[in-house]
């Protein structure tokens, strides 16, 4: 980040100077997270590990969701267990550590929850998912451990309505994936499994656009895809 420089438009990050300016487009971070960023020169060395994990996030809610939605054959599903393991848990992780480091705790929470949450899906299906014989009685509890994720996910959407307005789009659209395929395996419902496959191929679209927008003002220096803040600094 340099120093003493007018910022470019449609940013609030300098090119040149002695001035250090927050860069907005960070879609994680709230009002705290910016004054921090302005508070901290180390800080301002990291880059903004925002789009990484967002693009963990997609890829892996894209596959998965394929699946659900029934656009793919069931059979082809293990595709989606590697892809969990590696980018939407490992590497979706170590983006929740970097927002640490960047003191945005929105990021943080977000990030390291999604990504231990994609280590635990991978870990059921590989390891535990055969203890439970009884098909229906899987359904039930992979149901109700999805709707438990809602449950998170709705404190993280009240706490998204001062971040960004693709992020709370985001996670409006991520608690009524969680609840819909949640509530369609706990009453064996394949069409609300299939509705809730669909919600998540729009939750990974939305993912995806708020990833390329964080990347795109990195790599442009301008906003070139908006996503406007809902906070005022």
């Amino acid at each position: 980040m340099a120093v003493n420089a007018a910022p470019d438009a449609g940013t609030k990050t300098a090119r040149e100077g002695n001035e250090f300016l927050a860069d907005l487009s960070d879609p994680t971070a709230g009002r705290v997270a910016m004054a921090r960023e302005l508070a901290s020169e180390n800080v301002r060395m990291i880059a903004d590990p925002a789009p990484l994990g967002l693009g963990c996030f997609a890829l892996t809610t894209f596959l998965l969701s394929l699946f659900n939605a029934g656009l793919l054959p069931a059979a082809g599903e293990p595709i989606v267990f590697g892809v969990a393991l590696a980018y939407g848990g490992a590497i979706q992780v170590l983006a929740g550590m970097w927002e640490f480091r960047k003191g945005n705790v929105f990021g943080a929470t977000a990030f390291t929850s999604y990504g231990a949450f994609w280590l635990s899906f991978w870990a059921f299906v590989t390891f535990y998912a055969a203890d439970i014989p009884d098909a229906g009685d899987r359904a039930t509890v992979v149901g109700w451990y999805l709707i438990g994720w809602g449950i998170f996910t709705v404190i993280m959407w009240v706490a998204s309505l001062r971040t960004t307005a693709v992020l709370a789009l985001l996670f409006t659209l991520l608690a009524a994936t969680f609840f819909v395929l949640g509530i369609g395996d706990v009453a064996q419902n394949e069409g609300l499994v299939t509705l809730g496959g669909y919600l998540g191929l729009v939750t990974a679209a939305v993912a995806w656009y708020a990833c390329l927008a964080g990347v795109s003002a990195s790599t442009f220096g301008r906003t070139v895809l908006p996503n406007p803040p809902l906070y005022k600094l």
